[in-house]
């Protein structure tokens, strides 16, 4: 059942994330030249009293330290004031990414249960932090409030079976160029005298092709039909992107090889062609390299 709620979870919750963050935006004053903590913790009840769902609603200051106890429902979530929360993920999250932010499921200090935090950095006019306000909901109450109807649950098998169907026909793509490919190469091993170098290579290209769209079938098929989520998704598909855009840089650079060698040795006045084929190697390389770098900036960009 946990793991379910944690499927369910994972499948909505840019729901989840846009709920909470509407009832932030609406009830929680933000950049203005200075938010009253009176007012925040009256927004906070109001949202308290709207929902019976909340466990327990509350303030951090800038540092992290929460500033009353609790306001909740339930007299024994009442606690907390002067707790440091610094080193909790809704607090750094909200910090680090300056947006009203959702984390996964941890266990309730509180209730003991599966709980999900929202939280929202509160700035004045000038995006100085003053304060977080954080909402905690139980991840089975959050379920029921953002329950998928028929209709999304209909679209996302539908699309989960849509994916199982072209991450099969690609495999049998790959599973194809993998015989072939090593067909062809035990064909030349097996005649050593008579072995071909062309065939060896043609056979070198082609295993590479088929590890490039296995890794791309491997990808498809985990995130979008067993809905293996990574903690870092795109980090996940950075990598994919990068393997599969060096297998057809490697097999271009083979065959661009193969041309050069061909062509000096039996049409001089054709070499230009594998030049241009070079060239076309150098740019996608130059490219990947770009793409690698903007990747690494972005990642290590403190905000």
């Amino acid at each position: 059942m946990i793991i379910q709620e944690i499927q369910q979870f994972a499948q909505a919750r840019y729901k989840a994330r846009a709920y909470m963050c509407y009832l932030f935006n609406r009830n929680v004053p933000n950049n203005l030249p200075e938010p009253s903590l009176d007012a925040i913790v009256a927004g906070l009840e109001k949202i308290a009293d709207e929902s019976t769902y909340f466990e327990a609603l509350y303030v951090l200051d800038s540092k992290g330290k929460q500033i009353f106890d609790n306001i909740s429902l339930n007299d024994k979530n009442i606690t907390g004031m002067g707790k440091n929360r610094e080193n909790r993920a809704y607090y750094y999250r909200a910090i680090k990414e300056k947006r009203c932010v959702i984390t996964d499921p941890y266990p309730s200090t509180l209730t003991n249960e599966l709980t999900v935090t929202a939280s929202t950095p509160v700035y004045n006019d000038k995006k100085e932090l003053l304060y977080v306000a954080c909402i905690d909901i139980s991840l089975s109450d959050l379920l029921k409030i953002i329950a998928p109807t028929s209709t999304d649950f209909i679209f996302g098998k539908s699309v989960e079976i849509i994916y199982g169907l072209f991450s099969f026909a690609l495999f049998l793509v790959a599973l194809a160029l993998f015989y072939h490919g090593v067909e062809s190469m035990f064909s030349s091993v097996v005649n050593l005298k008579k072995m071909n170098v062309k065939e060896m290579f043609e056979s070198t290209i082609i295993l590479t092709l088929a590890l490039a769209i296995f890794d791309l079938v491997k990808t498809i098929f985990e995130e979008e039909v067993l809905e293996r989520r990574h903690t870092d998704t795109n980090s996940s598909i950075h990598k994919t992107m990068v393997r599969f855009l060096g297998s057809i840089i490697i097999a271009l650079a083979i065959e661009a090889l193969m041309l050069v060698f061909k062509f000096a040795m039996t049409e001089p006045q054709n070499i230009l062609h594998a030049v241009y084929l070079l060239g076309g190697v150098t740019m996608l390389l130059i490219g990947l390299s770009v793409y690698l770098v903007s990747i690494k900036t972005k990642e290590e960009r403190p905000f």
